[in-house]
């Protein structure tokens, strides 16, 4: 078994609070040494209480979807001797409220394309890997949305 954490750190300074006027920008800290800025989402707080440089829990929600499969996929096309040279995922979230009325990420949707060197997969061998890594993502395996990927394969 593997823990992990993150230290998130906001600080009121000179702001009032209790007025709900108060800046949403923090930081994560990550025991690596890496800082993140974090915020609200401005779709959620709006401007200037939420700072849309930073990234928000939906964002990083994504972003950790997306990683981990890329993480998977490249691992898995290492694995089966297929030289990935070039990895890309734009990848989407949708929030929306849920029957009981509140706000959830209801579907992720992951839009890999992936450039390989030397020989390159069969468009069926290319799914069967997403597939795969997919089905060994951790975070995948942890949350209730639905995840969807839909893979683009780059040929040039």
């Amino acid at each position: 078994m593997a823990n992990y954490s993150a230290t998130i750190v906001w600080q009121r300074g000179e702001q009032a609070f209790t007025d709900n006027r108060y800046s949403r920008r923090h930081e994560w800290r990550f025991d690596g040494g890496a800082v993140v800025p974090g915020s609200s989402s401005p779709h959620v707080v709006p401007l200037p209480y939420s700072d849309a440089a930073a990234v928000d829990p939906e964002e990083a929600f994504v972003a950790a979807l997306s990683s981990c499969h890329m993480l998977w996929f490249l691992s898995l096309a290492a694995r089966d001797g297929w030289c990935v040279d070039h990895y890309e995922d734009a990848a989407e979230g949708v929030m929306s409220a849920g029957p009981d009325g509140r706000q959830w990420m209801r579907a992720v949707t992951l839009h890999p394309a992936v450039r390989f060197a030397g020989k390159t997969p069969s468009a069926a061998e290319h799914e069967a890997l997403h597939h795969a890594a997919h089905a060994a993502c951790f975070i995948a395996n942890s949350v209730k949305s639905e995840l969807d990927c839909q893979p683009r394969l780059i040929t040039d």
